[in-house]
């Protein structure tokens, strides 16, 4: 029985050996190249490709600085049917040869997408690939000035820059970021100075006269659809996102900072919902710049154990929606 056995794992181990060694197809280093074999399953693939590549990349801001972030970049290509994989190094190193001097704007994902689609091809005279995909992920800082003194500190945004391009849709960009703020609930506040003037009148004698209303930090991620054609940077977003909602976190603070973002609360208590529609109006009054947007956005209740959460998006017909994933 053992030996019976071990002949069986010895004919199942020799046919392994024999099925990965007849490869019919070499490289030019003369290493049998598995990838560029036909397939005959008839399975596409629509996405393949390489996640958690870190490189160094270049980014020219609104102010005409530039500098180098360390970027996390996810790559794909969609995969016929009748190919068997593709060249995951060629992705990578398209992708360090692009971004070696260029910075990363509309003109170098161009030129990334379209090499993407043309060299991962195993022959030249075959068709382009169908989809080409990246995504990179960096930390992006911006100078903030504080908000009554003359001090400033980095506010850092977790930021996304996706490029897209298909045969159907052609090339599309966009810029996702994460948002900081603070957020005073109106019922919350009501009630504080509801209790203030009681206490005030006599009407009641419970506590100190003082009645502070919760607020909480929040936070929104916004994923926009860029126009290529025209410019627009992540400062630009900041702006926009500051417009709709100014209580933005701050980076550095004295007490004169302090109090004036006491101030700044008070002038703008607000819910969930009402961050979620004036992030709405500021994105569609910009329609010719953010041709289609979706917002997730998180008040991280300091009342309450759960969360205070909303989606919304512009509704573009065949464009993003709730369930989008960022």
């Amino acid at each position: 029985m053992m030996d019976q056995t071990y002949s069986e794992f010895a004919s199942l181990k020799n046919k392994v050996i024999d099925d990965v060694m007849q490869c019919d197809l070499k490289d030019k280093s003369g290493l049998n190249d598995f990838q560029k074999l036909p397939s005959n399953d008839n399975i596409a693939i629509p996405r393949v490709g390489i996640n958690r590549f870190r490189l160094p990349v270049i980014i020219n801001n609104k102010y005409g600085e530039t500098r180098s972030h360390d970027a996390e970049a996810a790559m794909y290509v969609s995969l016929n049917e009748s190919k068997n994989g593709v060249s995951m190094s060629r992705l990578c190193s398209i992708l360090q040869a692009e971004s070696l001097e260029s910075p990363m704007n509309v003109d170098t994902l161009k030129t990334i997408m379209a090499r993407y689609r043309e060299e991962l091809r195993d022959e030249t005279d075959k068709d382009l690939i169908e989809k080409a995909f990246l995504k990179l992920k960096f930390n992006y800082p911006v100078k903030q000035k504080s908000l009554k003194s003359e001090n400033w500190g980095w506010q850092y945004y977790p930021v996304e820059i996706e490029a897209v391009e298909t045969e159907e849709r052609g090339f599309e960009y966009f810029l996702t970021m994460t948002y900081e703020y603070s957020s005073t609930c109106p019922c919350s506040l009501s009630m504080a100075k509801q209790y203030e003037k009681e206490f005030a009148e006599g009407k009641t004698t419970e506590g100190s006269g003082i009645g502070v209303p919760h607020s909480q930090r929040s936070k929104l991620t916004a994923k926009v659809k860029i126009n290529p054609d025209e410019e627009f940077y992540v400062e630009d977003l900041v702006r926009l996102l500051k417009l709709a909602i100014p209580t933005e976190t701050q980076s550095l603070v004295k007490r004169l900072d302090e109090q004036a973002f006491a101030i700044l609360n008070g002038a703008h208590p607000m819910f969930v919902e009402h961050a979620t529609k004036r992030v709405y109006k500021s994105f569609n009054a910009n329609e010719h710049v953010i041709l289609d947007w979706l917002v997730q956005l998180e008040h991280i209740e300091s009342l309450h154990s759960h969360n205070a959460a909303a989606v919304i998006y512009k509704g573009v017909q065949g464009g993003l929606r709730a369930d989008t994933i960022f």
